[in-house]
């Protein structure tokens, strides 16, 4: 028997039946996009041995999504070919598609559909994907269970977001042990094969034979911004479970002391791999744990909100953990309960959009264009290193990323025209844009998650940072040399 997984994550996205005649249980995987300690999965194979069916595994990649890039797409595909050759070595039926055109994948997913029992999916709270869900919920003829395998902790754990991490974690700490011990089984596949093998039906295969493999030679013909390269970051759940061994065994032991230092190398890069769901939080959890000596079976029962102490673990298991659980997930959670406002001016707490607004007027000494911005044409060595690190690596080191943000509030002539560009350049060029964590640190630098602070001039009261305050902090003279190009006049 599969085991099935907790019901407060699992949402039915229509009131379509069960169809008991179906040939199979399709999972469609949409942004969990792997196959270890995947809830989706996870579900798909239980209500397939509850049905006597198989399991038909369908992972697409369509090209009209804002922002569609050779960077994007390539980490995507990636981790379809480890996708593809896990599911085969389990002997599972997976299905890719890479979309050659707009539109040429519609009706593809109808055509799995009709063959099946029901639908399994995944349950994101951002970007397009809830839309396309929601859609594809309203256009299936039989059910589609979303599964929410985003965090340790559940979207529908609280009945509301959180406005400070002090107050989430302070909640959290009274129910994380709960569903710490309800995880998901390591190797989903190995009790999906036991299953059986899933028929492809005829109606699809039109789509997928005419569709191109996914490889990077795919990517020259296909209709997305060529401009933004792929990074030299690969994608994949190889490249994600490799990424966090080495960050556990090399560098964990100084992230604490290390992690806001642009010259040491100490932060874990997982930020991608989380986002596009090819390694599991849950994953990720359970090795910090183990690394500490303790189980998600063991955790504490009861909290007050402290940051540090709480979890009876080293420093740096600490401080990563409060990363991953707190940081991670309140933006996700965030994202959830303000679906239709969360990337928005308005989300702003009151007292930030009143402060900014108040000084919206305020002369600024720079003022530069989105092309300039985009260009790393300001007069700031330091926050043009770090687009040029977000041009060319698709990430720029966490504390920068801060100051990023912070220094385009600063030198445009509108908060809501700052907040436009950050989301734009973020969007465009992170591999780990167009996430609830994203939109946390851009919306960080206007106030939210956070409190007010002195009066100052463009600032208000939002918190200030500046290049030379960094500078002083931290050394950032090697980090200015290795990204900093010539910039040009536009």
């Amino acid at each position: 028997m599969v085991q099935d997984i907790p019901e407060v994550r699992v949402n039915a996205a229509n009131s379509a039946p069960v169809n008991s005649s179906g040939d199979y249980v399709l999972y469609w995987m949409t942004s969990a996009r792997r196959t270890r300690y995947n809830f989706a999965l996870q579900r798909a194979g239980a209500r397939a041995a509850e049905l006597g069916v198989p399991v038909l595994i369908f992972e697409a990649l369509r090209c009209d999504y804002r922002w569609a890039s050779d960077r994007l797409h390539q980490f995507v595909i990636d981790g379809m070919r480890d996708n593809a050759t896990e599911c085969a070595d389990a002997r599972v039926t997976y299905v890719n598609y890479v979309e050659p055109e707009v539109g040429a994948g519609r009706g593809l997913l109808d055509a799995l559909a009709s063959n099946a029992c029901l639908v399994v999916t995944d349950d994101f709270p951002c970007f397009f994907l809830p839309r396309m869900i929601a859609a594809a919920g309203r256009q299936l003829p039989v059910r589609l269970e979303q599964v929410d395998g985003n965090g340790v902790l559940p979207l529908r754990t609280f009945e509301d977001a959180h406005t400070t991490a002090y107050a989430f974690r302070r909640a959290w700490h009274k129910v994380l042990h709960l569903h710490a011990r309800k995880r998901p089984i390591a190797e989903p596949l190995q009790q999906v094969k036991k299953l059986g093998t899933a028929v492809v039906p005829a109606a699809a295969r039109k789509w997928l034979e005419a569709a191109p493999q996914p490889e990077a030679s795919a990517l020259v013909g296909l209709p997305i911004d060529h401009s933004v390269e792929a990074a030299s970051t690969q994608g994949g759940s190889a490249a994600a479970e490799e990424c966090a061994k080495e960050f556990i065994d090399r560098r964990l032991g100084s992230y604490d002391e290390d992690r806001n230092k642009p010259q040491e190398v100490t932060t874990s890069d997982l930020s991608p791999y989380l986002h596009f769901g090819h390694i599991s939080a849950h994953e990720v959890f359970e090795k910090i744990l183990d690394r500490g000596g303790r189980s998600p079976d063991t955790l504490p029962v009861a909290g007050k909100g402290q940051r540090s102490g709480w979890w009876g673990l080293d420093s740096d298991c600490e401080a990563f953990l409060d990363q991953v659980v707190t940081w991670r997930e309140l933006g996700y959670h965030y994202c959830f309960h303000r679906k239709d406002d969360y990337d928005t001016f308005e989300s702003l707490p009151d007292w930030a959009r009143t402060t900014l607004e108040l000084h919206a007027d305020d002369e600024r000494e720079h003022v530069y264009s989105l092309e300039q911005f985009d260009a790393a044409a300001t007069h700031d060595d330091l926050w043009n290193a770090a687009q040029n690190q977000l041009r060319q690596e698709g990430k720029i080191h966490n504390y920068l990323r801060m100051l990023w943000g912070k220094k385009i509030l600063e030198w445009t002539p509108h908060p809501r025209a700052a907040l436009d560009v950050m989301i734009e350049l973020n969007n465009r060029y992170a591999l780990d844009g167009r996430n609830p964590n994203s939109y946390s640190g851009i919306f960080w630098t206007l106030g939210r998650f956070d409190r007010a602070w002195g009066e100052r001039p463009i600032f208000g009261k939002i918190r200030y940072m500046s290049s030379a305050n960094t500078a002083r902090k931290v050394r950032v003279r090697d980090y200015v040399e290795r990204y900093n190009e010539p910039s040009l006049p536009l």
